[in-house]
């Protein structure tokens, strides 16, 4: 008796998952080629008229307009990106880059962040096609490169040289946002309406080469790694938002709880905590260090990278506290810089995706957030577009969904997979 087939959906975020897109940052990485040919063919075999935008050699993106029932509406751009991070196989439990379906889950680099996703926008288009009919308004299906590395060599240079990709576009939607969480078991979304601002930065700390062997007072791994240690120590305070002090409201509905210890009260969200307390205040963490090169020689100069997650306008005053905090003697330079954004948990199109989640999970609660990520939304607002993070999954309560991205065995259940293509479709029916 052969097994039943796979879900459209389920068969084509496998195929995405198995090409290796890995970035590693930097202008290091494999390439997403391959992976947008194997999108273009899906949409022109839709009939669309597919265009490629490739301004670094193997860094490809891909777009298709969707023309709309009502094409005096401002277009919607539906977006995702088609680079992941890399992964370690050792470190899985399944092979990272087989898209495996086990267990009534898809596994894979790419399943959560967000292969998925585009598995979801192919897949709800061709249900409108295949059943006869348009969206209401025209779509603009765009899939970028190197979000991985802050869409420098993607999303940036795509708006900047093909932003009549985008003519009549207001709004955009992408990832990390209508999903859903379990709040004292009971079920609610997460809608995004904003992201942290990105800032990477390195730190370089210089000192005096020298023999190992040597009394030294002016070591740079030295001073570097004090350095280090005092923003990875480092503490930021607590710093409400307007999205933030909503989804604290929302929580506190649905579980009594007082929103006057914001960090308790996203405790009740279970895996989800750490996601969402890091909203609450800037992050910076130490992500990479680089010193030296023999055992017994002492380095002139090392560096570290860190990761620094900012709150929507306070960008400056953070890069300041962290120069305090390293002193005089510990450069700091800036890798990538963006913008941080808000807007609010109003509208037409938030009611239609609140609206499409209830139709398929009727009387759940909407809530939103502020993701302390980012995603080709801010490349998208230099044009005036305002994203937001919609790729809708009903999940199990115990899955720790949000601890997937850019983790080890990273899966999504193939019933939420189907369920996102539904809603989505919808969505894009209807608004």
């Amino acid at each position: 008796m052969s097994a039943e087939p796979l879900p459209e959906v389920v068969r084509i975020a496998g195929d995405l998952i198995r090409i290796d897109t890995s970035n590693y940052g930097g202008g290091n990485a494999k390439g997403e080629r391959e992976a947008a040919e194997y999108v273009g063919r899906y949409l022109e075999e839709l009939g669309l008229e597919v265009e490629y935008y490739e301004p670094i050699e193997r860094r490809t993106n891909v777009m298709a307009r969707v023309a709309g029932r009502n094409r005096s509406k401002p277009a919607l751009v539906v977006h995702g990106h088609l680079d992941v991070v890399p992964a370690v196989a050792e470190d899985w439990t399944v092979d990272p880059f087989a898209g495996l379906v086990q267990d009534g889950m898809l596994w894979g680099r790419g399943a959560v962040d967000m292969k998925n996703m585009n598995a979801m926008i192919l897949t709800a288009v061709a249900d409108i096609f295949r059943a006869g009919e348009q969206p209401e308004r025209d779509l603009i299906l765009t899939f970028f490169a190197d979000e991985e590395n802050g869409g420098v060599e993607g999303s940036a240079l795509v708006v900047k040289n093909r932003p009549e990709w985008f003519a009549g576009a207001t709004e955009a939607i992408s990832e990390v946002g209508g999903y859903s969480i379990t709040v004292d078991d009971r079920r609610a979304y997460l809608l995004q309406v904003g992201e942290k601002a990105m800032i990477w930065i390195r730190l370089v700390a210089k000192g005096r080469a020298g023999h190992g062997s040597r009394l030294h007072d002016d070591n740079a791994v030295t001073r570097l790694a004090e350095a280090v240690a005092a923003i990875g120590r480092t503490r930021w305070p607590l710093r409400l938002t307007d999205t933030t002090r909503a989804l604290l409201e929302g929580l506190s509905t649905l579980t009594g709880r007082s929103v006057d210890d914001p960090d308790a009260l996203a405790r009740a969200a279970g895996p989800a905590e750490a996601f969402l307390r890091s909203t609450f205040r800037t992050t910076t963490n130490p992500t990479v260090l680089s010193a030296g090169y023999k055992h017994n020689v002492i380095p002139e100069r090392a560096e570290a990278l860190i990761d620094v997650r900012v709150l929507p306008g306070t960008e400056d005053d953070v890069l300041a506290e962290l120069q305090r905090i390293v002193g005089d003697d510990v450069a700091i330079e800036i890798v990538v810089k963006d913008i941080g954004m808000e807007t609010a948990f109003e509208g037409e199109l938030v009611e239609a995706m609140v609206a499409s989640i209830g139709a398929h999970d009727p009387g759940v609660p909407v809530i939103p957030y502020l993701l302390g990520a980012g995603t080709d939304n801010k490349a998208l607002a230099s044009l005036g577009i305002t994203g937001y993070g919609f790729a809708p999954l009903r999940l199990p309560a115990d899955l720790d969904f949000t601890g997937m991205f850019h983790g080890v065995d990273e899966r999504v259940p193939v019933d939420s997979l189907v369920f996102g293509q539904r809603v989505l479709a919808d969505l894009l029916r209807s608004y």
